[in-house]
């Protein structure tokens, strides 16, 4: 009777001491993470003292899309700023309608562009657009909101152009980027620089270097350089280790 109820018991047992490590898990990622009152253009949760923005929907893909963003932002220099090799992998995460993402496709033509968004809108308008320049070197990929889904350990530079700030899961986003870096393989973000108060973009959707940094470096990421030639932004360069 005695070894039945043990019997009995050891699936019990087992479930609890599970439930426990699953708990456990769950605290330790909202620990990362603190809530408040949102802000007029923030989502109210709160990471390594930053309220994370609320992201720019499918409906804007226009503002993407802007003739002035030639001469605001330079994506011809900031292009040529990452020292992209022609058979480089490179993944651009929160690639949008692919304005970033066929730049870099005619840098690497012996390589791949992996071109990664969270909204399925905005997939389907980069593909359409792939296909009407004849790119065949860009490849979309479907991200989850805590997950970029990227090929492990297969990317030489991952990019984030104003798109970083808007995750919402950024520990978990960062994560998986490390993980699909090779060993060496870097991280670039281009952020509208929120040292200056004359840059006419709200707040949250700017970001200070010293931000940045803390931020990378919470994912084990190491920072090479800051790249100011831009109007606007910073380009900050961060790196996985060899």
């Amino acid at each position: 009777m005695v070894l039945v109820s043990l019997r009995r018991l050891i699936p019990l047992l087992i479930a609890i001491v599970c439930l426990g490590c699953t708990q456990a898990d769950i605290g330790t990622v909202n620990s990362i993470y603190s809530y408040k009152q949102p802000s007029s253009d923030g989502i109210g949760k709160v990471y390594m003292g930053r309220e994370i923005s609320q992201v720019m929907g499918h409906q804007g893909a226009y503002w993407l899309e802007r003739p002035s963003r030639e001469t605001e932002e330079r994506p011809d220099m900031a292009v040529d700023a990452l020292g992209l090799s022609p058979t480089d992998t490179v993944a651009d995460i929160g690639a949008g309608t692919g304005y970033i993402s066929f730049r870099m496709a005619r840098k690497v033509p012996d390589g791949q562009v992996l071109a990664v968004d969270l909204q399925p809108e905005m997939i389907q308008r980069l593909e359409a657009a792939g296909d009407e320049q004849g790119l065949t070197n860009v490849q979309t990929i479907q991200a989850e909101e805590d997950n970029p889904h990227l090929p492990s350990e297969q990317v030489d530079l991952v990019l984030m152009v104003d798109a970083y700030h808007e995750f919402a899961s950024p520990r978990e986003v960062m994560t998986g980027v490390v993980a699909g870096l090779r060993p060496g393989g870097r991280v670039v973000l281009a952020e509208y620089r929120a040292e200056n108060p004359l840059i006419m973009i709200k707040r949250l959707h700017k970001m200070s270097e010293k931000q940045a940094k803390k931020e990378m470096a919470a994912v084990g990421l190491t920072w090479i350089k800051t790249d100011e030639r831009l109007p606007q932004q910073h380009l900050l360069f961060f790196e996985k280790a060899s």
